[in-house]
């Protein structure tokens, strides 16, 4: 069997039914795009490690269908993770004798840098968003005080947020996609793990501003704007035109996220804590992420005393 045809056959009998679909239309664009014009013609007993190997090393020269220059260690991986999840599970269905893609060396990943705002520019942010008379960018605020992702506030509605507890529930998330006629659109999902899913208590400052919000409120979602329903990229737009009037350098929506956890830890909230309000996957994931914010954190209690000296 050539490695094209068990691609496509497990892309539908195996992964369709079992993923989310953001994460198959993830793995059937590189099916589509990498995977069958490189090494589809090749029969599944010759897709070897070495074979793949050299197929990495091709990428990582010249993988780029853009500026034809090297692909992203990340981009590299996610391919990878393809490759091995289709051939161990030719393996598992005795279409070949062994697996052995655990043998291939993935590319170290690419550091992202965690970027934040600082204090001073957190103020003039929430200052202007509070100014605005746009209700939809009151969700900035939201997002600086709860650590939400933008796809989480996008899906979230009134019937998540319970007022007399001071909870906000996440229970789904949205993201812009295409349907299956190929036309783009919003699709809402439940969260991919269960970490995830999760309570996040509401300052109580920022409750008052959900009420008001409300009431102006006509539809289920919390985030409209007027009667549409914005999409990730206009809503991130909208944030980014912010920050240009504000004079502010750019950063991408996800830095109030980071934003909200440095503010956290600078509080002297625990890890494990902000991990479950995060919806990380344990401790570990925020330590990791957030350990440089920590120890300035460390840093500056030690400095406050050794004032003492």
């Amino acid at each position: 069997m050539k490695y094209k045809e068990w691609l496509l056959d497990w892309l539908t009998s195996y992964e369709k039914p079992s993923r989310k679909s953001r994460t198959y239309t993830k793995y059937r664009d590189i099916v589509e795009k990498r995977l069958i014009p490189q090494l589809g013609e090749y029969d599944l007993t010759e897709i070897t490690p070495l074979t793949v190997q050299r197929y990495i090393a091709e990428l990582s020269e010249k993988g780029n269908q853009k500026t034809g220059g090297g692909l992203a260690p990340n981009s590299i991986n996610s391919i990878i993770t393809v490759i091995q999840k289709s051939m161990n599970m030719a393996h598992l269905v005795g279409h070949t004798e062994s697996y052995e893609m655990h043998k291939i060396k993935r590319p170290k990943s690419d550091e992202v840098p965690i970027e934040c705002f600082t204090l001073d520019e957190q103020r003039r942010i929430e200052q202007a968003v509070m100014q605005d008379k746009r209700k939809k960018m009151l969700g900035i605020i939201l997002c600086l005080y709860t650590g939400l992702r933008i796809g989480e506030l996008l899906a979230l509605e009134w019937s998540d947020i319970d007022f007399q507890k001071g909870l906000l529930t996440v229970n789904k998330s949205c993201y812009d996609g295409k349907d299956e006629t190929g036309k783009y659109c919003r699709i809402t999902e439940t969260p991919k793990t269960t970490k995830s899913r999760r309570e996040i208590p509401l300052p109580k400052q920022i409750v008052p501003v959900l009420k008001e919000m409300k009431k102006a409120s006509t539809s289920v979602l919390v985030i409209t704007d007027g009667k549409k329903i914005p999409s990730v990229r206009a809503y991130q737009g909208s944030f980014a035109l912010l920050l240009k009037k504000l004079g502010i350098p750019h950063r991408g929506f996800h830095a109030l996220r980071h934003t909200f956890a440095t503010r956290a830890i600078e509080c002297g909230v625990d890890v494990k804590t902000l991990s479950e309000i995060l919806g990380h996957k344990n401790a570990t994931v925020t330590l990791n992420r957030y350990v440089h914010s920590m120890m300035e954190h460390k840093a500056a209690m030690m400095n406050k005393i050794g004032k003492i000296f």
